[in-house]
């Protein structure tokens, strides 16, 4: 297969400046309008409920959201005729109160009332919590990231594997800010499968800058990086195609329970694989990596040890 000959790292500038662009665009939205919680970090009430035969979710979805219901997630669990309904709190209205009024709803679609399988409160403590664990779990992860990779390569490598990364996380959470989207924690787990695919992409590519380092030491800095991304970027998008197959699928195919999953994983890979090109690299550049950084250093007397 032909290799390309893209001056990447020549556009560094271009696309960090785009880039720093998009990350303070996001951070004023999280600052401003923050994240559109779900149930699973704010609290409410879920329903259990069966219903004699197999339930339209989107006709239900309506007539909740016209009764004011509007945030209810419902979706299938167990079978088609099963069904969960997840309210948020309302002020002023008590979680009994509001099952009630939803249960009412709810009956008023159906010839047969449904049964009650389970209804249960979740208490807004519960909802502190998960948001704090969730949060850490990020946190945590992006320091092993840091530590994995100042072993694996070196440390200005890792700082650019990091900002990378931590890119994409705070362009796709400022997404969901700007557009209003519900955060919950199948959008966690989203994210931190985007933070390991943005990292599996950056490594693959450093892999490729290190031997070049110790193949191509006559070469600039430059010449050397962008070498190295033009010959991974046939498998990058081959990779990043075959992801978006699926997540498209998914997208399309999958209802509404993972539809913000899969918003979260189609716009980070393609920010995953970007930042992998147009970030990683050029901030590692930017702290003045250089082949002498990798060069495996030579055994004092080892000269020595080889002669009669």
């Amino acid at each position: 297969m032909q290799t390309t000959n893209i001056d990447f790292i020549g556009n560094r500038k271009i696309a960090l400046t785009f880039s720093a662009i998009l990350t303070i665009i996001s951070i004023v939205s999280l600052a401003t309008r923050g994240l559109h919680m779900g149930i699973d970090f704010t609290g409410g009430t879920l329903l259990e409920i069966g219903y004699q035969k197999a339930a339209d979710l989107d006709q239900l979805r309506n007539t909740l959201g016209e009764s004011g219901f509007g945030d209810a997630m419902v979706q299938n669990y167990g079978s088609a005729k099963d069904v969960l309904v997840r309210l948020k709190p309302q002020e002023g209205v008590s979680s009994k109160d509001l099952s009630d009024k939803a249960l009412e709803v709810i009956n008023k679609t159906v010839t047969e009332p449904v049964t009650v399988h389970r209804v249960e409160f979740v208490g807004p403590q519960v909802g502190d919590d998960l948001a704090e664990d969730g949060f850490l779990s990020l946190l945590y992860s992006t320091i092993g990231i840091l530590i994995y990779i100042a072993w694996r390569f070196e440390w200005k490598f890792s700082t650019g594997a990091v900002l990378a990364t931590v890119h994409d996380v705070i362009v796709t959470l400022g997404l969901f800010s700007l557009m209003g989207l519900e955060f919950d924690l199948t959008v966690l787990a989203a994210v931190l499968a985007l933070i390991g695919y943005s990292l599996n992409d950056t490594i693959v590519v450093y892999d490729r800058i290190r031997e070049n380092f110790r193949a191509m030491r006559k070469d600039s800095t430059e010449a050397i990086m962008n070498h190295a991304i033009n010959v991974t970027l046939s498998r990058t998008i081959m990779t990043s195609v075959t992801v978006l197959l699926v997540l498209v699928s998914l997208f399309f195919l999958g209802g509404q329970t993972i539809h913000n999953f899969s918003i979260v994983l189609l716009f980070g890979v393609l920010f995953g694989t970007y930042s992998s090109i147009f970030i990683a690299s050029p901030i590692a550049l930017l702290l003045g990596i250089s082949p002498q950084d990798l060069l495996i250093p030579v055994k004092e007397g080892a000269d020595i040890d080889g002669r009669p």
